[in-house]
């Protein structure tokens, strides 16, 4: 896919619309930069290796405006977007971190999910806090994180049917829907859901609230077992803080 050149504000708001829940690569440059030069054509082939993604490049001295608006004080930079929320920036002209970057968040959109996606919601798996994850009464053979990815992987409860999983999001989040894909016998049957808490509950307090209490399972089976959990929603508009970091060198050069 060839790299969309950005030359003002509307064109590049459309096109992190029109990009919906594919991810997006915003290259911020400069015609006296060396080093943005020398990534050009690097950029140029990971456009046309990555079909999936939606490559933009925007001049940093044309568009001052798009790039004081994310940040941007130095080229080459590299920001990439999913849902027109921000997920991550990387500075300087190293080709092997952009494709590694790349690599991560392309990878990150589950397998078949363009043909299960709700009108309007993306998956927000690309939001998940990882430190901010927890679940009560896991299998220590099956922890949460195997049912967070399609693979071969699952959780599965421990010494009963019941589960509590606590999620955290790297920036506000409106939820719209879960899906569970499980065993028919041991998938899920009464869940229960709420606000996230500054703490985890215990199963005593979840009879009231919960942040996904699953109860029990379909078969009243020993153990329940959850395949793959999606959560669909949108992400609220804001800065990610953990997109920042100390940058070193002068004023409007990256290195």
């Amino acid at each position: 896919m060839p790299v969309k050149q950005v030359t003002d504000d509307a064109r590049f708001q459309a096109e992190l619309s029109n990009a919906g829940a594919s991810l997006v690569i915003v290259d911020f440059t400069a015609s006296w930069c060396g080093p943005c030069q020398r990534m050009a054509p690097v950029f140029d082939s990971l456009s046309n290796k990555y079909t999936q993604a939606v490559f933009l490049k925007v001049d940093f001295d044309q568009c001052q405006d798009i790039a004081a608006a994310h940040g941007v004080t130095a080229v080459p930079t590299f920001i990439f977007f999913r849902a027109k929320a921000k997920l991550a920036t990387l500075r300087g002209a190293d080709p092997a971190s952009l494709e590694a970057k790349i690599q991560e968040l392309v990878g990150q959109e589950p397998e078949g999910a363009s043909s299960e996606k709700v009108q309007g919601h993306v998956d927000m798996s690309v939001f998940f806090d990882r430190s901010a994850q927890e679940c009560l009464n896991e299998s220590d053979d099956h922890p949460l994180a195997g049912c967070l990815t399609s693979g071969d992987g699952f959780l599965e409860s421990d010494c009963d049917e019941q589960l509590i999983i606590s999620l955290g999001f790297t920036q506000p989040v409106k939820l719209h829907s879960i899906k569970f894909q499980a065993p028919s016998g041991q998938g899920p049957k009464t869940v229960k859901l709420f606000i996230n808490q500054p703490r985890t509950l215990g199963f005593d307090q979840a009879v009231g609230m919960e942040p996904i209490f699953v109860k029990d399972n379909q078969a009243n089976t020993e153990t329940t077992r959850i395949n793959y959990l999606v959560i669909y929603g949108s992400p609220i508009n804001m800065t990610n803080m953990g997109d920042f970091k100390r940058v070193a060198g002068k004023k409007g050069e990256s290195h």
